[in-house]
């Protein structure tokens, strides 16, 4: 019996051991990539620390490694081909391309633009028209809030000039609070479940139920598809698993989150998942990851308008929804 049981732990090392060496050779030939999101690590890039913690990109034969930066270098990096993917909004697609950079959008991960207008409940400002004469709390004359406030006032037939405009930077929610401004562009999965859960209720005006424009979505560049399709579609599949993951099983995505992000373990919960759970909502489509045509003349419409961009760009060749699965 001493015998038999030596010989199965030897045969057992023996299998470990070969199935050691062949993850490491799996793991050497794989593809090592960085990708480049915005910001920081955050529970709303819970789909990427699943389809790590998961496998998915493993399973494609990718090995990735996560870094943040500003979106403004993300697509300068990708136009570059230093990086050859990073999650950036539609409107840094388009303006990049007219400075020649030569970046596509592969595939969808926010379906709907996720700013907003808010005001507390109230105030008595409950639709856009009631924003004229009104302080208005932004960032600043740049990026997706800027982008997103003007898209919203164009839907309604609002000029820049019927408002007044009050930069506060990204204390939209502190400025509502103490109420030194009207109202305030936020983003619709954010800044209102933290002031609700403050016992601040908001009146919340999305851009996205006036106007349909491309949010955030995974971007690589134009020597990447030529020369390796198929790590595109690996890398698309495999994102677009931790999306679904998370859709489906947002408990465990929240939890694998916290090994990603620091702090969160230590984090008010009740606020952070509820957050995941607005976000969720803007991830949710049928199918998962397409482009529709009508979001992006949108965008090109308000960038030329802004005049952000001084002539249109070729939108056929600024996104595609060839590489989805």
């Amino acid at each position: 019996m001493k015998g038999k049981l030596f010989i199965t732990i030897a045969v057992a090392l023996a299998i470990g051991a070969c199935q050691s060496k062949i993850d490491n050779q799996a793991t050497a030939e794989a593809d090592h990539l960085r990708i480049v999101m915005s910001y920081r690590p955050d529970v709303q890039f819970a789909p990427f620390y699943v389809a790590d913690s998961r496998g998915y990109f493993e399973d494609d034969g990718i090995v990735v490694q996560f870094e943040h930066l500003a979106e403004s270098e993300s697509v300068q990096l990708v136009g570059a081909d230093e990086i050859q993917f990073a999650v950036v909004s539609g409107e840094q697609v388009l303006l990049a391309r007219a400075q020649d950079l030569p970046v596509v959008y592969v595939m969808a991960w926010w379906q709907d633009y996720p700013i907003a207008v808010a005001a507390a409940a109230d105030s008595g400002i409950n639709v856009p028209a009631d924003l004229v004469g009104k302080h208005v709390g932004f960032p600043g004359v740049y990026g997706a809030s800027y982008i997103g406030l003007r898209a919203l006032l164009g839907a309604n037939g609002i000029k820049e000039a019927d408002i007044i405009l009050d930069p506060i930077g990204f204390t939209q929610a502190e400025a509502l609070f103490q109420g030194t401004v009207d109202a305030a562009v936020v983003y619709a999965n954010n800044e209102p479940v933290k002031l609700e859960a403050q016992g601040f209720p908001v009146v919340v005006m999305p851009v996205a139920d006036y106007v349909k424009l491309p949010s955030n979505g995974l971007i690589t560049n134009e020597k990447t598809l030529a020369e390796n399709p198929d790590l595109v579609r690996r890398m698309v599949r495999a994102v677009l698993r931790g999306i679904q993951e998370t859709i489906v099983n947002p408990g465990d995505a929240y939890e694998i989150a916290k090994d990603y992000v620091e702090g969160l373990a230590q984090a008010d919960e009740t606020i952070q998942y509820k957050v995941l759970e607005a976000s969720i909502e803007y991830w949710i489509a049928d199918p998962l990851g397409y482009s529709e045509a009508d979001a992006w003349e949108n965008m090109q419409s308000v960038l030329l308008e802004l005049e952000f961009l001084q002539e249109p760009v070729d939108l056929s060749q600024a996104y595609t929804n060839d590489y989805l699965p």
